[in-house]
């Protein structure tokens, strides 16, 4: 059996990597292996942290509060989860008290927590005796004929995912309230034996609190929910009012971009890998067309260096991620030629060959707004000499919310990923397995030049739709299956594996043509959409 604690000054070890396969510290080895650590400052290391801590968590409060059923919903800045409970009041400053100090009781008696492979009827019956309804949904659609629960203490539960061998592992933690419910805070990886402060709410929390009326409107707030619409033939439904739901929020947009006095001329619109930026910036075109407003679409992507000349992270790898991986001079000095009522020759980047083309030669009239969309559009040292009152700047990301149950929530990166996995091997000409090795590298990015400058919006989109993990699964299942074994991305093509089988398939025909999603899995109605031949309107005077 694999025994592993952190000596003073050390990064805790929380699992293993056994001949390239991710194991718990308890596995037992019947034959020679190659070992390798799994520390705390890894991103699988992380998740059994944190997936461990939130099983101490609700074992405490359902020993303390045995009527409260607590929920762990969505992510917040600076490391944390933010929680509710049902079946009374929030908990109050001294009860969140009471339940850290039983947490850390916990953690001083090195608690084991066991796992044990159950049948899935047994399993089913577990969950109805502890009146865990939501977990009993997601199980009626479960392919596998057997589940691991774990325990801890008196609870017994289910969670997605490899746990640490006993609480004593977990001694970094926290817990805040924050309006209706509270946050139980963890460390980050780059620092993962220390607590962070609490950052001030950002506008995420405001997207997942919006996130979360929207899949209580449409009557799905868990997996299981989406797994009977889909089998209950709801699904198509469902995606219309999702769909409804996004244009909506895109057409808000629009008519405050519309009410503004002086009205932008630079619509900058950011965000992470795979948030759908490029077909939210052509349905606000629209919905400017709409207000008698006259939009240009830019991607900062045509901007790239060639590929010899990107810049290589601290792992030798290419750095797209990086500002110094767009060529800044050229869009400033095209921007302001645009803006001057010149004619410019475009740029167009082929991610085939890795090199910049010609795109489009054009001159934009005085009644036009250029609408910019890239990673990098809210860092102000991208677009430089552009009067503030001139700009109006938007995030973009996919915040979902749709978790497996109340305890399992699915990773908004994870949801971001699959897009990317589907999107790269069919338009980019990309390998799963290339696509999942420099995701790494991609998170990295973000988390340095896009995430710190999320703030500097006027205004946030969520992306995410309730079904799309139904609607990638049998696009992104065969491309994960290609990934051979005992390779460094394995470990994670499992992982995603086994969050997808938790999904019923969902055919792509109930996606409408201009949809988000579209961008992702192929078809989409906006893919050559430009508002008209702007060469032929600039000539015009206007």
């Amino acid at each position: 059996m694999i025994r592993a604690s952190a000596l003073p000054g050390e990064i805790p070890t929380v699992a293993a990597l056994v001949d390239g396969e991710l194991a718990e510290l308890t596995t037992s080895l019947r034959r020679d292996a190659a070992l390798q650590p799994v520390t705390m400052a890894s991103a699988d290391g992380m998740r059994v942290y944190r997936r461990s801590l939130s099983f101490m968590l609700i074992t405490a409060a359902r020993e303390l509060f045995s009527d409260v059923a607590v929920f762990i919903d969505h992510s917040v800045s600076n490391g944390g989860y933010f929680c509710h409970v049902t079946g009374r009041n929030p908990f109050s400053k001294n009860e969140l008290g009471i339940i850290k100090t039983r947490m850390r009781e916990i953690v001083s008696a090195d608690e084991p927590i066991t796992r044990r492979e159950v049948s899935l009827p047994e399993a089913i019956k577990i969950f109805e005796k502890n009146h865990d309804d939501d977990k009993v949904r997601l199980l009626r659609y479960r392919e596998k004929p057997s589940l691991v629960i774990y325990s801890l203490r008196e609870m017994r539960d289910y969670f997605h995912g490899y746990m640490v061998p006993s609480t004593g592992y977990l001694p970094y933690f926290d817990l805040t309230a924050a309006g209706d419910g509270f946050i139980l805070w963890y460390p980050r990886r780059r620092d993962p034996t220390r607590l962070h402060p609490p950052a001030a709410p950002s506008p995420l929390f405001a997207a997942f609190q919006e996130y979360g009326g929207w899949l209580r409107m449409l009557g799905v707030h868990n997996v299981g929910g989406l797994n009977e619409a889909i089998e209950n033939e709801r699904i198509h439904e469902l995606s219309l009012v999702a769909e409804a739901l996004h244009e909506q929020h895109i057409a808000r947009i629009s008519t405050e971009i519309a009410a503004l006095h002086p009205r932008p001329r630079l619509v900058l619109i950011a965000g992470p890998s795979s948030a759908g930026k490029t077909t939210f910036s052509k349905r606000l075109t629209v919905q400017l067309l709409a207000h008698g407003i006259r939009p240009f679409h830019m991607g900062v992507d045509d901007f790239f260096v060639d590929r010899e000349k990107t810049p290589l992270d601290e792992n030798g790898d290419l750095d797209f991620e990086s500002p110094n991986a767009i060529d800044i001079h050229r869009l400033n000095r095209d921007l302001r030629a645009l803006a001057g009522g010149e004619e410019v020759a475009l740029p167009r980047y082929n991610f085939m060959t890795g090199k910049s083309e010609p795109g489009p030669t054009l001159r934009l009239g005085a009644g036009h707004v250029i609408l910019l969309e890239g990673i990098h559009c809210l860092n102000p040292d991208l677009i430089t000499r552009v009067p503030d009152e001139s700009v109006y700047r938007i995030f973009v990301s996919a915040l979902t919310q749709l978790n497996l149950d109340r305890h399992n929530r699915a990773s908004t990166t994870d949801t971001r990923l699959i897009r990317r996995l589907v999107r790269d091997a069919h338009q980019r000409g990309w390998s799963p397995r290339e696509t999942i090795q420099r995701w790494e590298s991609v998170r990295r990015g973000e988390k340095r030049h896009i995430i710190p400058y999320q703030q500097n919006a006027d205004t946030m989109f969520n992306s995410a739709l309730a079904h799309e993990l139904a609607v990638l699964r049998p696009l992104a299942e065969p491309l994960l299956l290609q990934v051979q074994p005992r390779t460094s991305a394995r470990v994670e093509v499992k992982r995603l594996l086994a969050l997808l089988q938790w999904f019923r398939p969902c055919p792509a025909d109930v996606v409408p043509g201009n949809s988000i999603l579209r961008e992702f899995i192929g078809g989409s109605a906006l893919k050559d959409f430009s508002a008209w031949d702007l060469r032929h309107a600039g000539t015009h005077g206007e």
